[in-house]
């Protein structure tokens, strides 16, 4: 058994695969991967992006969009599109056997709704409709006008992948969103039997909290400081983990839970170390425990089933975490400032490799004109 595999088997926790290439799909790839025990797939704008501007696995796809007039971006979503049906297809018998516990593809809207609330829901539901598989997860970052679209899809018993989150404020918000949907869900005309049928989980990113943190505290340039770099992602995660096993407890959710409601895992996103000085399985081996997911990248997955530790680790250290907290305010360190660059550095990366995407697909479509 793979280290992989060990990491669900043993401890619960769901390795997932960050990336998503349509020579994957064709070659064999993901299916490899998924032998070797990953159990999910995410992707993003800045994922398709690269995929569709490598190779020319997607040409004959784009030959024929373009020939019928399709603009650069409905060719966009038809393609990414595509890649997720077939994805969701060979990751179907797992959802099934699992459960419904693992199993997911996950796609994400597009970049310019991450503040809109009603275009987000209203999006949403066409990939739901348009896909009609139980294992999509849609994702929707966690702005301030992502949560309550999250709350709205819920209730509407569409199942969702909460992105883009960076602090524990923004978290706590967005466990109460799944909770309160789930509770009109149950009210609704739908009623109670719904709630099975509804997942989630929760993207909380870790190594971008490090780079940020890492990056104040040597402006700060004390000892003190430089002593502490590399240490607040982990912490804060340590502490989300308390907060979920908290909020998925007592009686509220015990309410939801009697009738088939299913947690909002966790999913520890951003998990490549970003520091080469850092260990290459450090944001894996110290987040493992019960009802978690991470999603990493090739490089990471490669890494951790080559060396690393296979361990229940996400509930340990966190007295210490707490104190390192307090140290950081001390020292003027904000984290809740740095929760807010960070969601809007990453809209603006997502936003980014979009328009960058759609331009490349543009570009060879007026290529493909002149022929």
């Amino acid at each position: 058994m793979t280290k992989l595999a060990q990491l669900f088997d043993r401890h619960g926790h769901s390795p997932w695969l960050d990336d998503l290439r349509r020579d994957w799909l064709l070659d064999g790839t993901l299916a490899h991967w998924l032998e070797r025990g990953v159990r999910g797939v995410t992707s993003n704008p800045s994922i398709f992006q690269k995929a569709m501007a490598a190779g020319s696995a997607y040409d004959e796809q784009f030959a024929v969009l373009a020939r019928d007039g399709c603009s650069a971006v409905r060719a966009y979503w038809a393609m990414a599109m595509s890649d997720v049906v077939d994805a969701l297809e060979l990751l179907s018998p797992l959802y099934r056997e699992s459960g419904g516990t693992d199993g997911f593809v996950s796609l994400e809207l597009a970049p310019d709704l991450a503040h809109d609330t009603e275009g987000s829901v209203e999006a949403a539901r066409r990939f739901h409709t348009d896909i009609a598989r139980p294992n999509l997860l849609v994702k929707i970052p966690a702005t301030d006008e992502g949560v309550p679209a999250v709350r709205r899809l819920v209730a509407q018993g569409s199942s969702v992948n909460v992105t883009l989150i960076f602090g524990r404020e923004r978290y706590a918000e967005v466990m109460d969103a799944y909770l309160a949907g789930l509770e009109e869900l149950e009210t609704s005309d739908a009623g109670a039997a719904s709630l099975a049928r509804v997942h989630s989980v929760a993207s909380f990113f870790i190594s971008r909290v490090d780079v940020e943190v890492d990056r104040r505290l040597e402006a700060i340039g004390s000892p003190e400081a430089l002593e502490l770099r590399g240490r607040a992602a982990l912490s804060q995660a340590k502490l989300a983990y308390r907060d979920f096993r908290r909020t998925f407890s007592g009686p509220r959710w015990e309410a939801l839970a009697a009738k088939g409601a299913k947690v909002q895992r966790p999913l520890w996103a951003s998990t490549s170390t970003k520091n080469p000085d850092y260990p290459d399985t450090l944001y894996v081996d110290t987040l493992i425990g019960p009802d978690t997911v991470n999603t990493m990248p090739v490089a990471t997955l490669e890494a951790f089933d080559d060396h690393g530790t296979v361990a229940d680790t996400a509930a340990a250290g966190v007295e210490e975490a707490e104190a390192l907290f307090e140290r950081l305010a001390s020292l003027g360190v904000d984290l809740d400032d740095v929760s807010r660059v960070l969601e809007d550095e990453g809209v603006a990366a997502f936003a980014k490799s979009f328009d960058q995407g759609i331009d490349a697909l543009a570009d060879k479509a007026a290529v493909l004109a002149q022929h």
